[in-house]
């Protein structure tokens, strides 16, 4: 009998070379995958896989480690490493200058206001769950005017939308996750998209997705799987003293919301609770949920029974929400990965049992990377982290600058939005003055702030007046002249913002700095042979790769290039 990898050997002889948009000419394999599996872990650093491997077990990382394509030298290649930044480049191939995510809000110069990424006012969320800003830690949500969710705000095609055009409609497209900009993203404009509720405990969409909720979904809800962890609480799996964080002294830097507590064990309270469904999101009970919905979906939707692929992406927040509230060096923040590696086995079995592996393309990455809280790396010798915010520019005198150099000061600025200033541009065109040299003056006295690493403007960018280095390179990259601000804030590394709407958190992420942009790529499943890559790669080629292994279009704005371990056998 003739091996896979002989297989796929003599295809990559034999059959019709495909020219990719790098100008590498690669082969297109053999046979096609009935799945398509896309996992995102929010948050997952790029050390943090194998940083617990000696506790972990079969099957999950261990499987994709040793089974797997890992490339461990993967990088973003934009500034603002947000979720929606992150996850809309995985989507389409490219950075937020083509895709135009530009971060999870920004300043809508027509609407005049503020506006949340997947917000849509043309759609509404079907039934109940919306947003309760009386509950909701997650500002950026606040921000939307209504509850309509849509992937319209997109500027590029998805993996998912290439996936359906390519086989005609025929491919069932789905993403899933807790965060509704985490599935929408990744489901594109032709999939559907469902996302975990914290008000209701259940999962919703909107009805851009659908009329009325499949029977499935409606039934999932009823069984109200949530409330089985209402007085319960979230405890260490094994013996503290077994975990490499297990000798933590200070915790006065986590976050305690509502008497969810700083350490072990971290209880639910009430399933009726104000913010039990919030408390579930900040633990790995949140991923367990969403493991019991994709299960269910796969099972409901006969996922991966077609005679095209179909394409499944989840996306798994508790590690982003675990680490804003402990930090990735936590006790927290290692067992939810422990428990994590233990939720990937799980859906790996269901997927082989019901699809099987070999039939099935798997791949993992992040939509960002994690910075080490300030109280951690206080522990071990560092100097006292810096923190900025809007008020540091009237302490350090910028409005009196501008008022001595414009006649005009604090009116100048519209708002700040990280990583952006806007600036009121009626009130600069009506004092007859120039908005490159409004932006500059700002820039170079925002730059005198302790803390500030670069304050590049719009102009700058624009005009490609920027010196040639990385981080540089990365502000350009999130550059988009409909939704980016007027200048770009980037902080010095190891400095943070970590107001989330009046909550102080442990850590936060977003910036340039390799903490942020460093996440992992592994290509699993169907013939794909085990092999360790350390050259530098970007999540930018995630999508072109899966569309070169599929033989088909690649999402319209695509940057990256194909990963060449993938799709050959050289």
């Amino acid at each position: 009998m003739v091996s896979k990898k002989m297989q796929k050997t003599i295809t990559t002889i034999a059959c019709l070379l495909v020219t990719t948009a790098s100008g590498s000419v690669l082969a297109k394999p053999q046979g096609q995958p009935k799945l398509v599996l896309q996992i995102t872990v929010d948050a997952l650093r790029g050390d943090l896989p194998t940083r617990f491997l000696g506790k972990m077990e079969k099957g999950g990382f261990r499987y994709l480690l040793e089974e797997g394509v890992v490339y461990n030298n993967a990088h973003y290649q934009h500034a603002n490493t947000e979720t929606i930044v992150g996850h809309s480049s995985l989507a389409t191939g490219a950075p937020p200058s083509v895709h135009g995510m530009v971060g999870n809000v920004w300043f809508d110069r027509k609407l005049d206001r503020v506006v949340y990424n997947i917000e849509d006012e043309d759609y509404h969320l079907l039934g109940s769950g919306g947003v309760d800003k009386n509950t909701e830690i997650d500002s950026t949500q606040k921000a939307a005017k209504g509850d309509g969710r849509s992937p319209l705000p997109l500027l590029s095609s998805t993996l998912s939308d290439e996936i359906y055009t390519a086989f005609n409609g025929k491919s069932k497209v789905f993403g899933v996750s807790v965060k509704d900009r985490a599935a929408v993203s990744l489901a594109g404009q032709y999939g559907k998209a469902l996302w975990f509720s914290k008000s209701t405990k259940q999962f919703v969409s909107s009805d851009y997705y659908y009329k009325n909720y499949p029977e499935w979904v409606n039934n999932w809800n009823q069984l109200n799987k949530a409330d089985k962890f209402g007085q319960q609480s979230w405890s260490l799996m094994f013996e503290e003293q077994d975990y490499l964080f297990s000798n933590e002294k200070q915790v006065d830097y986590k976050t305690d919301l509502a008497g969810f507590g700083q350490r072990f064990p971290h209880p639910y309270g009430k399933a009726s609770g104000k913010y039990f469904g919030t408390l579930l999101t900040l633990s790995p009970a949140g991923d367990e949920l969403t493991l019991d919905f994709a299960k269910t979906l796969i099972e409901q939707e006969k996922m991966g029974q077609n005679s095209v692929p179909d394409y499944l992406s989840v996306s798994f927040s508790s590690t982003d929400y675990v680490i804003h509230m402990f930090g990735p060096s936590s006790l927290e923040a290692e067992d939810n990965i422990l428990r994590l590696d233990r939720t990937l086995a799980e859906l790996f079995r269901y997927v082989d049992a019901t699809v099987g592996l070999d039939n099935t393309l798997i791949v993992l990455s992040a939509d960002h990377g994690a910075a080490d809280a300030p109280g951690y790396l206080n522990e071990l010798g560092a100097k006292k982290p810096k923190y900025f915010d809007e008020k540091l520019m009237a302490d350090a005198g910028i409005y009196k600058v501008l008022e001595q150099k414009f006649g005009v000061g604090k009116a100048l600025v519209k708002l700040y939005s990280k990583p952006y200033i806007y600036l009121d541009h009626k009130v600069i065109k009506s004092n007859k003055l120039k908005l490159e040299d409004v932006q500059a003056v700002l820039a170079k006295e925002i730059e005198k702030i302790s803390g500030v690493e670069y304050a590049v403007t719009t102009e700058d960018v624009k005009h490609g007046r920027l010196d040639d280095q990385r981080v540089l390179r990365l502000v350009a990259n999130n550059f988009n002249k409909q939704r980016s601000g007027d200048i770009h804030i980037v902080f010095s590394p190891n400095t943070f913002i970590n107001d989330f709407d009046g909550l102080k958190v442990a850590s936060t992420h977003g910036s340039p700095w390799s903490y942020d942009t460093h996440v992992p790529i592994i290509f699993a499943g169907m013939d794909i042979d085990d092999e360790q890559v350390s050259r530098a790669v970007t999540p930018y080629d995630i999508a072109p790769t899966i569309a070169n292994y599929l033989g088909i279009t690649q999402p319209t704005g695509t940057t990256g290039e194909v990963l060449k371990e993938v799709v050959t056998d050289d």
